[in-house]
């Protein structure tokens, strides 16, 4: 599949699917995810590491992901089954479903506080590997969030709040993994089961194609793969459903998570899959913790912290790409303090230097450093570094990318003098990153 493969190759039946990449997408610079469904009742995994760090034969049984709590108390042995039993007896997964009340759920509420981060777009999860659906999906028998649990059509209340936000919304979907409908072993080790049959492969079709009809997304975000027997052209195939997705949102985009079909941009996960970060249709996701639902278990040592963030999202908007950073919500709906305070200290930065990620392409001409910690964007006319450091520095003069240039901080012109081929900048009491901004002279 095209997820995670250095040099995928298109099926000649998808290649009338490819396309240039929207320019939206392209400088959208940070768009933010949000994990949220039965598994976040218990909210229960290992903190362990991130993905890419931590070693395969170790992953599945002692998973930071707690999303991945249907499968991880399933194995044997496992903390995650020690944890469930001892806790909660060996009860059914689905009991989560009907615990989840969502009680304190307010969709504007969260959009809010994604919007003040400056990202330009939003993706909940629409149905993640347990197969419970966040909508009254079509074929579910009543396993979704309308008719039980939070009782609520909660694709619909983002996808309302999302664009009453002015931000662009997006679905992601498990198409690769449905642990409720293949009623397959937990997967325990690479090359692990996962449903392949016709009847899935029509399954999520349909699920696809209601959710295109019903929330017109700007991003179909799919997850793992897509089930073998759909991918042939066909009335239920994926090839319908792209067809239908660009016939109705024809600047739409789409992932490369699909299988061995088509995608608009690359991603990679944390430290996972960090090859595809080349060219400028990539997309590296994370949560702000180890885990994408929420997890009682990960505290301030596990998350990113506003600072830590905003050297990510430079980092890689210098790079070519758009971060996708993810909220893990509570059971109640609400954002859990610390991930809060990581998302209000991005806003905070963005709303004095966003200029130099948002609508920004990296400068290649000028060279990215880690000591002292120096990212180059340009937008326009203007070449931006991003420092991380306080008092007097010494920048490289970005002689013959601009000459004859003005400096500013934020908007405010600052003197910078040029000595011995370099530039230097007072950056006093600088606490974050800052973002110089060079300019020809007016």
């Amino acid at each position: 599949m095209a997820m995670f493969e250095t040099d995928p190759v298109r099926p000649e039946a998808y290649r009338e699917f490819e396309r240039p990449l929207p320019e939206w997408f392209r400088g959208a610079a940070l768009g933010i995810f949000v994990h949220w469904g039965p598994y976040s009742v218990p909210a229960w995994a290992e903190p362990t590491g991130e993905l890419g760090a931590v070693p395969r034969e170790q992953w599945y049984a002692h998973n930071p992901y707690a999303e991945w709590y249907a499968n991880t108390m399933r194995i044997e042995g496992s903390p995650a089954r020690e944890h469930h039993d001892r806790v909660y007896g060996g009860a059914p997964y689905d009991d989560f479903l009907d615990a989840w009340k969502a009680e304190d759920f307010d969709a504007d509420e969260v959009l809010a506080v994604v919007a003040a981060t400056g990202a330009r777009y939003f993706i909940p999860t629409t149905k993640h590997h347990d197969g419970v659906t966040l909508w009254d999906a079509p074929g579910t028998d009543g396993r979704n969030t309308v008719a039980r649990g939070p009782r609520q059509d909660l694709i619909g209340a983002f996808a309302d709040a999302t664009r009453n936000a002015g931000l662009r919304f997006g679905v992601y979907y498990s198409g690769g993994l449905d642990w409720h409908f293949s009623d397959l072993p937990p997967i325990d080790h690479d090359g692990a089961p996962a449903p392949d049959d016709l009847a899935y492969a029509e399954y999520a079709h349909d699920h696809v194609i209601d959710l295109v009809d019903r929330y017109r997304p700007d991003i179909l975000w799919g997850d793992i793969r897509w089930p073998a027997a759909g991918i042939e052209p066909g009335p239920k195939s994926l090839a319908h459903a792209f067809q239908t997705f660009y016939d109705q949102v024809p600047d739409g985009v789409v992932n490369d998570r699909w299988g061995e079909s088509h995608w608009d941009f690359r991603t990679s996960e944390y430290v996972h899959g960090t090859a595809v970060e080349v060219g400028e249709a990539w997309e590296n996701t994370r949560g702000i913790g180890l885990s994408f639902g929420h997890n009682r278990n990960e505290t301030s040592e596990h998350l990113l912290s506003p600072h830590e963030a905003v050297r990510l999202l430079v980092d890689v908007v210098s790079r070519g790409g758009n971060l996708l950073l993810n909220i893990g919500l509570e059971a109640s709906g609400r954002i859990p303090d610390l991930q809060r305070q990581t998302l209000e200290g991005i806003g905070q930065w963005t709303r004095q230097y966003g200029h130099a990620v948002f609508d920004a392409r990296p400068e290649e001409r000028m060279t990215a450093s880690d000591d002292p910690w120096l990212r180059w964007t340009r937008s326009d006319d203007a070449v931006h570094a991003v420092i991380d450091r306080n008092g007097q520095v010494e920048l490289p003069d970005p002689h013959g990318v601009l000459d004859e240039i003005t400096a500013r901080i934020g908007e405010h012109p600052v003197a910078a003098e040029r000595a011995d081929g370099a530039i230097l900048v007072d950056v006093a009491d600088a606490t974050t990153p800052v973002a110089i901004s060079f300019r020809p002279r007016d």
